[in-house]
């Protein structure tokens, strides 16, 4: 295989949850881009038809599906949809979550389940259900999206997220997990864990916190949004064949301290 064909992703079938805007959509287009059929789902119609309508102009082969992926129903119907367009699923990027900040003893529990519920139990549902059509297949690859706050703390000047950390550090236990327990069905499972990339959730806080983020980042600088696109394409093809279990850290070097 020549070398560009490992990063060939033509005729496969990814579906990118929270595939609507920033990050999600950064990916949906990479890997439309390499070739694949994309499912973008949000809990918001309003964003998908737009992002659906961008990536269909580029040439991507796109179906927008409104689903809640912290709901069993919502994920249920998001598989049935993309087997019934494309019978089958090879890729599943678990993107979709939110975050809340506040200081420890002041975050509220409501809050605390709000951000556990969409990005850790979220991502656990969408694993259960596509991870199931895989096993029959006997084939899959799932890429969740993670954080490095989830991987080590975060300097308090920089900002506060304690459920978020905790739901990220859920997600990289959880992938490891289950690299290990899916591996005998030929099911890939990693996490890309990045650092505050410049992202329309994201900017406020960089315009108010980023010089004391970059005091923590060896390259010096806030990363692009879409620098996220070669690691996604990278995990998703076959030029990562034999790499399960681990957690890709996008942080300008952050985590090397």
């Amino acid at each position: 295989m020549h070398v560009r064909e490992l990063f060939d992703l033509t005729g496969k079938v990814a579906i990118v949850t929270g595939g609507s805007r920033g990050l999600g959509k950064e990916i949906a287009s990479a890997l439309g881009g390499a070739g694949a059929k994309v499912v973008i789902t949000a809990r918001r119609e309003q964003w998908l038809t737009e992002a659906q309508k961008e990536l269909e102009n580029v040439g991507v082969e796109c179906l927008s599906i409104v689903a809640d992926s912290s709901e069993v129903e919502g994920v249920k119907k998001m598989v049935a949809q993309t087997l019934e367009k494309w019978g089958g699923i090879d890729i599943l990027v678990n993107n979709a979550g939110v975050v809340w900040a506040a200081p420890p003893d002041q975050m509220t529990l409501d809050k605390w389940d709000y951000v556990m519920n969409i990005n850790a139990r979220g991502t656990f549902i969408c694993c259960q259900e596509v991870g199931r059509e895989m096993i029959r297949q006997k084939y899959g690859n799932i890429i969740n999206i993670s954080s490095v706050g989830g991987v080590s703390a975060v300097d308090p000047k920089s900002g506060q997220f304690i459920a978020y950390q905790a739901s990220k550090a859920a997600i990289n236990i959880m992938t490891k997990q289950l690299a290990v327990e899916w591996g005998p069905h030929n099911i890939r499972i990693n996490v890309i864990a990045p650092s505050f990339l410049s992202t329309r959730l994201t900017d406020a806080l960089i315009a108010k916190t980023g010089e004391n983020m970059k005091r923590w980042i060896p390259l010096g600088r806030i990363g692009r949004p879409d620098e996220i696109r070669g690691a996604v394409v990278f995990l998703a093809s076959e030029a990562s064949s034999y790499i399960t279990g681990q957690i890709i850290c996008l942080d300008g070097g952050t985590t090397a301290w």
